[in-house]
């Protein structure tokens, strides 16, 4: 009761401060600056934030802290733009929705997919808010329980949804996976600071390679380069079809899976570092293992789109709850508010357990900023979703190069060097060749992304670990295996078994059909490659840096083995079998199929 005592009049304050016109104004220009970030295709709210960073010097707390609340929560939003019109993926939460949201959109149902993310972001958005005003002061202890052990099964338990999208051969995907996790270790060991396929005289590599290029290389390069091929628009129809209501009662019929999806994005959220990168995966995971028909997830399934938008909105609220209640950034976007708001005013609003005991009434002005953010950027998106929308029946051969440059721009502004334009353009010939080849590119971004984190807390968990069986065995028992740790085993456990026996009825890269042998085998020879090469380089590490050497080397060798049972599955299977997959013979037959029509169609 004395919890309530306090936050109720703290509520009723902190509402009748965000009622003012001006806080109002800077609303909704911070939503109109955050939709226009999220447009464009690999920004992000860290992009968005960091130009309004400038502004914040000696800016009025409130004005300035309704700017950026309208801009962090309506990025996730309208990054669905690129993600459902052109495949692209708007920011690193909005990669699982062009799994479902852009084959939609090729059908002509992009009204529908974007109606249906944009109420289940509304909704989700809601629920982060709501969560946070419940638990901004209950939920201290429990963040507090979450120690190395139960963040390293979290970052497990985001791997084991590589299962699930492992697609038709999972031995594929896990491959695919433990390339990503060996493209994530590039650069320094975070424990000694060991290089790892890099050198000296190579110090772009030093510092590892970056989401935003890796993300955009592996999705966006090959889904521009597979539709300039076409010469077409995206569409294949000229009709938008679909409609605005219909994605809106797609939504409501699906509502459980977006509350329970909302939750798991809030969850996901307040524990810190893990962010958007990683909940759309494990909500688009739970959709599809909660469906009782899976066979239309990857080509246009508008549960595949509902799922991760709920997360990857209501995250917003759960990343506010470590970012406000201890000063821990949730995520990048969290790292950079945290340091806006001390820019503020005289700099007298500090985040952490100060704020919520000096300035409660401005903790909930936050929350209400952030529900109101939401209804206004919903609202201003699907207006402007009528023109947009109708990009999808543009010529993309007109659109293509617009977009290079945009991709290009944002690939640029991770480190502002030549080489990031190298890196994307490498990363994305991957890219093209693993969607050419029918490997999981989900996969792969699921172990670069989770790369980092799972050597940190592995590291950490072995060295507190060892200390602790140092002074007693039940004493380490008892830190490694605590009661969340072996609740989240069995989640992952399951995860696992499920997703593999329903993997074959997922097409996370689309139909693609068996080609020859030789294309695939010289592709998997190549990968095979560079994972011994990785091998060898980890190896290399001297005894004083083991702990840099101990995670590449066991990932490599996972890797080979899978290599090694890949190729000895090809030389035994025959050419029509799925191992074989090559889109180019795919392609072969529908440049055939549309001639014959007396249609132009160019795959050259």
């Amino acid at each position: 009761m004395d919890i309530l005592a306090t936050a109720l009049p703290a509520l009723g304050d902190a509402f009748g401060m965000i009622l003012q016109p001006h806080v109002l104004g800077f609303l909704v220009l911070g939503v109109v600056m955050g939709l226009c970030v999220g447009v464009f295709p690999g920004l992000g709210g860290i992009a968005g934030l960091s130009l309004l960073l400038p502004f914040m010097f000696g800016m009025d707390p409130l004005p300035g802290l309704a700017l950026m609340v309208g801009m962090v929560a309506v990025v996730p939003t309208s990054d669905t733009f690129a993600s459902v019109l052109m495949g692209i993926p708007g920011s690193s939460a909005s990669q699982a929705t062009v799994l479902d949201g852009f084959p939609m959109a090729k059908r002509g149902e992009a009204s529908r997919a974007l109606s249906a993310a944009f109420a289940s972001s509304l909704f989700g958005g809601l629920v982060g808010a709501a969560f946070l005003t419940l638990f901004i002061l209950a939920a201290r202890p429990i963040v507090l329980l979450f120690q190395t052990p139960e963040l390293l099964m979290i970052t497990i338990f985001g791997l084991s949804m590589v299962g699930i999208l492992a697609g038709r051969v999972a031995i594929k995907g896990i491959v695919a996976a433990c390339l990503g996790l060996l493209v994530g270790t590039i650069g320094e060991g975070g424990s000694s600071g060991a290089l790892r396929m890099s050198t000296f005289d190579t110090p772009y590599l030093m510092d590892g390679l970056k989401l935003v290029i890796v993300g955009l290389g592996i999705f966006a390069v090959p889904e521009i380069v597979a539709l300039l091929r076409q010469d077409r628009a995206i569409s294949d129809r000229a009709a938008l079809g679909g409609g605005w209501m219909r994605g809106v009662r797609d939504w409501w019929e699906s509502r459980w899976l977006s509350v329970r999806c909302s939750l798991i994005g809030v969850t996901v959220g307040v524990i810190p570092g893990l962010g958007g990168s990683v909940v759309d995966w494990i909500a688009y995971g739970h959709t599809v293992q909660t469906a009782k028909d899976k066979g239309g997830f990857g080509s246009g399934d508008v549960r595949g789109v509902i799922g991760p938008e709920s997360s990857n909105n209501a995250k917003e609220g759960g990343g506010l709850v470590p970012t406000l209640l201890f000063g821990i950034p949730g995520s990048g976007s969290m790292a950079i508010f945290i340091s806006a708001i001390a820019l503020l005013g005289t700099g007298q609003i500090e985040v952490g357990p100060s704020m919520l005991k000096n300035n409660l009434d401005v903790t909930y002005a936050i929350v209400w900023l952030l529900a109101l953010a939401n209804v206004v950027g919903t609202l201003i998106c699907i207006a402007a979703s009528g023109g947009i929308a109708r990009l999808t029946e543009i010529r993309f051969a007109l659109l293509a190069p617009f977009l290079f440059m945009i991709i290009a721009f944002a690939a640029f502004q991770s480190r502002q060097e030549i080489w990031d334009l190298v890196a994307l353009f490498g990363i994305g010939l991957l890219g093209i060749l693993m969607r050419r080849f029918d490997w999981s590119r989900p996969a792969f971004l699921i172990g670069f992304v989770l790369a980092g984190p799972a050597e940190r807390y592995t590291n950490q968990a072995y060295q507190i670990a060892a200390s602790r069986f140092r002074r007693g065995f039940e004493e380490g028992l008892e830190y490694v295996f605590s009661p969340i740790v072996i609740v989240l085993i069995v989640i992952t456990l399951v995860s696992v078994v499920v997703g593999l026996r329903q993997s074959k009825l997922i097409r996370a890269e689309g139909e693609v059909a068996a080609g020859s042998k030789r294309a695939p085998l010289v592709f998997l020879l190549a990968v095979t490659a560079y994972v011994a090469l990785a091998y060898w380089n980890a190896a290399l590490i001297p005894d004083y840096a083991r702990m840099d050497r101990v995670f590449p080397v066991f990932v490599a060798t996972v890797a080979l083995v899978g290599c090694a049972v890949l190729l000895v599955q090809m030389m035994r299977a025959p050419e029509t079998h799925d191992l074989f997959a090559d889109r180019e013979r795919q392609d072969a037959a529908v440049k055939i199929e549309m001639n014959s029509r007396g249609e132009p169609l160019n795959l050259s």
